[in-house]
């Protein structure tokens, strides 16, 4: 999950008749059941609160192929549309940031070498704030161009949930034609029946030269702690193609440290 003004400002001019007539179409709208249940898990989140940035500290384990690694890691992110990612493991640093408050979005990665490299554009468009789920719901209601759709009553890892969808249908440049906005933009929400918090979020990533190529990635969030009156879920769990790549447990929790879109720039 990107306060994606910007990004529903990224219409183009169409270049063949059936693009324009696909644009003329009347915009799909959201189902008032997944709003309501969307507002009533905003609520059961943050209650009154305003949050402007969040910054997590803790515990993580890192694990990629082979390699399993323990260490420290902090996680950033603003309302406005901006994360980072830093983990400081034996290996060295690991950096992940992602700024969509710039014209177009952009993101970057580095590992313990300090190489930078690009995230594509495609991988550009779910969200930023995967570790907070509070932003991504805030973004679903409020942004212009998402829709929300609401699937139904589910069985979720064993747990019963609420599942909502998100996506944004409008027509974005620099994605394949053959592949719609709203799958590129689609996020899955899962919120547990009872309590409305996030269960779980669920979205696609892309290999950087295919974008027509979904790798599933599913965030589980769990021992949700009151902070200042906020829930925050100080367990979080990244699974890659259905198989565990992050483990975080935060330990500290900070609200509204001023944080602004240049504090992430690549």
């Amino acid at each position: 999950m990107k306060a994606l003004s910007v990004l529903t400002a990224l219409l183009f001019v169409f270049p063949n008749p059936s693009a324009a007539q696909q644009a003329s179409a009347p915009a799909p709208a959201s189902s008032s059941q997944a709003t309501t249940l969307l507002a009533q898990s905003a609520a059961a989140l943050t209650g009154t609160a305003r949050i402007s940035d969040v910054t997590l500290s803790g515990t993580v384990e890192r694990i990629a192929g082979s390699d399993d690694e323990t260490g420290t890691a902090v996680l950033k992110s603003i309302a406005a549309g901006a994360s980072s990612v830093s983990l400081t493991l034996p290996s060295g640093i690991h950096t992940e940031i992602q700024n969509y408050s710039a014209a177009p979005p952009a993101g970057a990665w580095s590992g313990p070498d300090a190489v930078s490299h690009p995230i594509a554009f495609h991988n550009l468009l779910t969200g930023p704030a995967w570790f907070f789920p509070s932003f991504t719901i805030a973004q679903g209601l409020s942004v212009s161009g998402y829709v929300a759709t609401y699937v139904g009553a589910e069985t979720h890892n064993g747990q019963a949930v609420q599942h909502v969808s998100l996506s944004q249908p409008s027509l974005l440049p620099n994605i394949p034609s053959a592949v719609s906005s709203a799958h590129m933009t689609q996020v899955d929400l899962y919120l547990d029946s009872t309590t409305l918090l996030p269960a779980a979020v669920a979205f696609n990533t892309h290999p950087d030269n295919n974008a027509l190529l979904d790798i599933p990635v599913e965030i589980r969030f769990s021992n949700y702690t009151s902070v200042n009156g906020v829930q925050v879920p100080f367990h979080i769990q990244k699974y890659l193609n259905n198989s565990l790549i992050l483990d975080f447990q935060a330990n500290s929790v900070t609200f509204n440290s001023g944080l602004t879109a240049s504090s992430f720039s690549l």
